[in-house]
């Protein structure tokens, strides 16, 4: 359960067990208990997809339940409640990866995840690429599991703040898996440190801004975040 500290924007600074967030997990945190399930399937398997998940989580005892449900926002939102009423209070947003490449379906799913649920229930978001962080955050996520800097690190890909980089194209570094991996991992830890400064300092917007305007994914989401959402986003928004 998350105790929230301050907003910027829907973004949340809080704590989870003393943690300060947005933050950082070790990707083993999250077990997949429930079979993986791809994005783009036919809504009668996603519906069993979700009936099946939440059978599973009866009888888990682990800290993240993982919210499937396809590309059926619907379904999602289903999910997440059940799985709020069983008492989780970290949920995993899954297909991470899908979503950044649909801004339309990433936007409408955290939203209104973040609408139906508790404030006190935490969102988390799998594989998430680091110039995607900010805005992430600033829709209301609150947990980053570190898989993608050791997914990244086997096909010698570094990442940055902005962009990530194959290091067989690009000769930047001369790292051997190992390091490459703490590259990464530090470059997660960098951006998670950038956001909360910013939230502090009441200018997480201006990073949003920043970030998205280096990715033509990234500017849409924000668009359709300010054309659809307007009413959310003040919600959260100090008036001058």
């Amino acid at each position: 359960m998350i105790e929230i500290i301050a907003h910027d924007g829907p973004a949340r600074l809080g704590k989870i067990d003393g943690k300060e967030t947005p933050l950082i997990i070790p990707q083993e945190y999250i077990d997949p208990i429930f079979l993986p399930l791809p994005y783009d399937v036919p809504r009668e398997l996603a519906e069993w997809a979700v009936e099946y998940t939440i059978d599973k989580y009866k009888s888990y005892e682990g800290e993240f339940a993982i919210i499937t449900g396809g590309k059926y926002i619907d379904l999602r939102v289903k999910c997440a409640t059940k799985l709020e009423e069983l008492g989780f209070t970290n949920l995993v947003i899954s297909n991470g990866t899908e979503l950044l490449k649909r801004p339309k379906d990433l936007v409408n799913l955290i939203v209104k995840l973040r609408k139906n649920l508790k404030p006190t229930t935490s969102l988390s978001f799998t594989f998430p690429e680091p110039l995607f962080i900010p805005l992430l955050v600033y829709m209301g996520v609150d947990i980053f599991p570190d898989g993608i800097c050791k997914y990244y690190a086997e096909f010698n890909v570094l990442m940055t703040p902005t962009k990530s980089y194959s290091l067989d194209t690009y000769k930047i570094y001369d790292f051997d898996k190992k390091e490459l991996l703490e590259y990464n991992k530090k470059t997660l830890d960098y951006v998670i440190r950038e956001v909360k400064s910013h939230i502090r300092n009441g200018t997480l917007r201006n990073l949003v801004e920043e970030r998205a305007a280096a990715l033509p994914e990234c500017m849409s989401a924000l668009r359709i975040l300010d054309k659809e959402y307007s009413d959310y986003l003040q919600e959260f928004t100090l008036l001058y």
